[in-house]
Order: structure tokens, then sequence, then C-alpha cells
């Protein structure tokens, strides 16, 4: 069993930075986004930034990313630095959701100027 969601998807999708563990746990993408779908903020926003910790880089498939922001963002709708981090790797990927991204970014500005 994984103790927390990054070792999870360390050993699921692999790290850029660290060797995958020998792990005995079923390794199911499905029970992975379960575990995903109802973890907190916090340990979301750590999966994320220890396996991404340059936004650009990271073995996470980009759906797994999007949801993962999607989802803490649900928990944190008034983050303006999770609003900006989750922006910025909607822009990464195509333009698809470049209005999405905008949006994000534009909320961020708002939440900082006082004007929520």
């Amino acid at each position: 069993m994984h103790s927390t969601l990054t070792e999870y998807a360390r050993c699921l999708y692999g790290d850029e930075y660290r060797p995958t563990p020998e792990c005995a746990a079923q390794h199911a993408e499905h029970y992975f986004v379960e575990e995903l779908t109802f973890a907190g903020a916090d340990e979301i926003v750590a999966m994320l930034r220890e396996l991404s910790p340059h936004l650009v880089d990271g073995h996470l498939p980009v759906w797994i990313r999007n949801l993962a922001y999607r989802l803490a963002l649900l928990q944190r709708p008034d983050d303006p630095v999770l609003l900006r981090e989750a922006a910025d790797s909607l822009w990464l990927h195509g333009p698809d959701w470049d209005g999405i991204a905008a949006e994000l970014k534009e909320r961020a500005a708002a939440l900082e100027a006082g004007g929520a």
C-alpha cells in the first residue's frame, strides 16, 4: 500500500528525479484516480510539485495533471498561487485550454486586488 498520493503516482508513472520504488501494490490507473479524487488539496499540490517541480517536466499524463489541479482548486478556489500554477500548466499543453488559463489568471489577480 502507498502511504501518500505522491508515492502512488511515482510508482504508477515514474519520476524524472528519483527511481521508481519497488512495490508490490496493484498499480492500476483507475485505482490511482480514485485516490486522487478523494485526496485533500495539500496532498494533491504536494504530488504535483514534487513530481513536476519545474511544471514542464514530470511523467504525469496531461489529463492527470489537469484533473489534479481541478480537484485542488475545487477545495481551494481562493488560492491565487494555485490558480496561477494551474493556469501555467494549462498554457503548456496547447491552445485548447488558453481561455480557461486566462480566466484563472484573472481570478488570481482579482483575489490579490481584493475584488474577489
